[in-house]
């Protein structure tokens, strides 16, 4: 097995004129199959940045995962929102769904003007059209996993269709 670590500084995309900046502790590891990025801790991501330099906008505790793991079917983004943040805009997705994953605090919701409290274990899908934005209305950090997939790109094939059961014990290298 080859695999290698890398620490980034910084990662920037000249097809979206984007940088990101990475959390100081940030490492990814990368094999043949497999990539992956290597956090200590949720509050790590307070020192992430997403700079979008086409709208002037820049985010503190935004990192999308697309780019760093080189993802191909996902864009997945871990972001951490203090206590009375909020995204300052309505945004809406051309092609693709959105599933938020709250792993922490609470807030509120907006999709198409319907508010709702969210919170730890919230689960919430927004086709692409639904004008959607969230605050942070809790005393903590709220942590959220948003994973970004191509409309009905799942429809003909199921989970469990789609595994392969490997015959082979499993071992790990205590």
């Amino acid at each position: 097995m080859t695999s290698s670590f890398d620490t980034h500084a910084s990662h920037a995309d000249t097809m979206t004129n984007t940088v990101q900046q990475l959390p100081d502790s940030a490492q990814t590891l990368q094999g043949e199959n497999f990539s992956a990025l290597l956090l200590d801790r949720w509050q790590s991501l307070e020192q992430a940045t997403f700079d979008l330099k086409t709208r002037n906008f820049k985010v503190q505790g935004k990192l999308f995962l697309k780019e760093l793991l080189g993802l191909t079917g996902a864009e997945i983004s871990l972001n951490v929102m203090p206590p009375g943040g909020a995204v300052p805009f309505y945004h809406k997705h051309q092609q693709s769904e959105e599933i938020y994953l709250f792993i922490q605090g609470q807030g509120e919701f907006q999709v198409d003007g319907e508010c709702f409290s969210v919170q730890s274990g919230s689960v919430v899908r927004v086709a692409p059209e639904g004008e959607r934005c969230w605050r942070n209305t809790g005393t903590n950090t709220l942590v959220t996993i948003v994973v970004q997939v191509l409309q009905k790109s799942y429809e003909s094939i199921h989970t469990i269709v789609d595994g392969v059961a490997i015959d082979k014990p499993v071992v790990w290298a205590d």
